[in-house]
C-alpha cells in the first residue's frame, strides 16, 4: 500500500471540499426558485392557477421570431402531485418555462400546494373533476374559448388522460411527459417495488403519505448515483472557484431543494393511483375507474403528442410508448428526448429541443 499516495488524495480531495464549501456559502439562502413573471389567478382550496407574463425582454433571433407566432389556444400544465412544478422554472437561463413563453405557448400552471391532515380523503375524483375542471373553466371564461390544451407531466400526463377521457369537449389537444401508462413494464424498478406493498394498510395508518418518505423511496432506486457518486462528482467538479464552478454549484442547490421538496399525498388519492396504476395496472386494460365512470382511452379522439426520455429511470421508455396502442393512429404522434425523467426539465440543450417543438406541434392543432 502506498500510503504517501494516499495521503496526497486525501489532501487534494480536502482540498477541493474546502473549495466547494466556500461556494456553498456565497449561496446560502441567497437562490430563487421561480425567474419567469406570473400572476395568480385562482385559488381552490390548496390548489393555486398561476398564468405566465409572456416576457417581452427575450432575446430572440431572426429565426426564433419567424417560428414563434403565438399558439391561440391557451396551455394548462399538470404537474405531478408528487413532486412540486417548481422544477419547470428553477434556473435562470434555461428554464422550461421561459422556452415555452419564448416559444410562443401561452402558458397556465397548476400548483397543486400541499395537503394537510384534513385533506387525506381527497381523491382522484377531486384533483380531476373538480380541481382540473375549475381551472379549464377559469380559462376558457377568461379567454372567451371552449378548449385548452392539456399538458400533463409524469403522474400529471395520467391526471391529463383522466381529464380528457372524461372531459372530451374541454380538451382541444393533449401533451404527455415522461408518463407511464403500461405499468407492468420490464424493467420498471418502481412498479416492481410497490406492486406488492399493502396500501391500504399505510393509508390506514399514516393517512396522508409522508412526502420525505417519497423521496427516500425514489433516491433508493439509484442508490449510488443519487446517493453518494453525485455527491463525490461535485467535489470533483469544483476544485477551482470560477464563475463557471459558481454556477455549477447554485444549479445543485436548486436541484437538491427541489428533490427534498416533496409535498406528503393526500391518502384516499395516493391509495387510488397506486393500486389502480401500479398494482392493478388499469390504465392500459381501460378498466380504471374515476368518481364512478371508466376511463377508456380508445375513445380519445383529440391529437395527442407523447413525449419521453430514453434513459427515465422512474418511467420506462416502454411504459409510455404503450399509449400507442390505445390512442387512434391518425391522433397519436410521439417523440423520444435524450435524458433522464428530470434532467430533460433542466438540461439546456434539452430544454431547447423539447418545447420549441411542442409549440409547434400545438400550433398545427391549435
Amino acid at each position: 500500500m502506498n500510503n504517501q499516495k494516499s495521503f496526497d488524495e486525501l489532501k487534494d480531495y480536502g482540498e477541493k471540499f474546502g473549495q466547494l464549501l466556500q461556494g456553498l456559502k456565497q449561496h446560502d439562502g441567497l437562490l430563487q426558485e421561480q425567474y419567469s413573471e406570473r400572476e395568480l389567478v385562482l385559488e381552490h382550496d390548496k390548489l393555486k392557477l398561476y398564468h405566465y407574463v409572456p416576457d417581452q425582454h427575450i432575446q430572440k433571433t431572426e429565426a426564433d421570431t419567424a417560428q414563434t407566432d403565438q399558439v391561440q389556444t391557451p396551455v394548462l400544465i399538470v404537474y405531478a402531485l408528487v413532486n412540486r412544478p417548481s422544477i419547470l422554472d428553477l434556473q435562470q437561463g434555461h428554464s422550461a418555462i421561459a422556452q415555452m413563453l419564448k416559444s410562443g405557448l401561452d402558458v397556465y400552471l397548476i400548483d397543486w400546494g400541499y395537503p394537510d391532515a384534513s385533506d387525506k380523503h381527497l381523491d382522484l375524483d377531486y384533483y380531476i373533476n373538480t380541481q382540473i375542471d375549475a381551472c379549464v373553466d377559469l380559462i376558457c371564461d377568461t379567454t372567451n374559448i371552449k378548449q385548452v390544451s392539456l399538458m400533463g407531466i409524469c403522474q400529471g400526463g395520467v391526471l391529463g388522460l383522466c381529464y380528457s377521457s372524461l372531459h372530451p369537449q374541454r380538451v382541444k389537444s393533449l401533451v404527455t411527459l415522461v408518463t407511464p401508462v403500461d405499468f407492468h413494464t420490464e424493467p420498471d424498478t418502481l412498479s416492481n417495488l410497490v406492486r406488492h406493498v399493502d396500501i391500504d394498510l399505510m393509508v390506514k395508518t399514516m393517512g396522508n403519505i409522508p412526502g420525505d418518505m417519497l423521496s427516500s423511496t425514489f433516491l433508493s432506486l439509484r442508490p449510488y448515483y443519487l446517493q453518494l457518486k453525485k455527491y463525490l462528482n461535485l467535489v470533483e467538479s469544483t476544485a477551482q472557484l470560477d464563475e463557471k464552478t459558481k454556477e455549477r454549484i447554485a444549479n445543485f442547490i436548486l436541484m437538491e431543494r427541489w428533490i427534498f421538496d416533496s409535498p406528503d399525498q393526500a391518502g384516499e388519492a395516493f391509495r387510488e393511483f397506486v393500486q389502480g396504476c401500479y398494482q392493478q395496472n388499469r390504465l392500459i386494460k381501460n378498466t380504471l375507474k374515476v368518481g364512478g365512470c371508466q376511463i377508456d382511452l380508445s375513445t380519445l379522439n383529440i391529437p395527442v403528442l407523447n413525449i419521453y426520455a430514453d434513459q427515465d429511470h422512474l418511467v420506462p421508455p416502454a411504459s409510455s410508448k404503450a399509449l400507442e396502442n390505445l390512442i387512434p393512429a391518425n391522433q397519436y404522434q410521439e417523440m423520444s428526448v435524450n435524458g433522464g425523467h428530470i434532467g430533460i426539465f433542466v438540461s439546456p440543450k434539452s430544454v431547447k429541443a423539447i418545447f420549441p417543438a411542442i409549440a409547434d406541434w400545438l400550433r398545427k392543432h391549435s
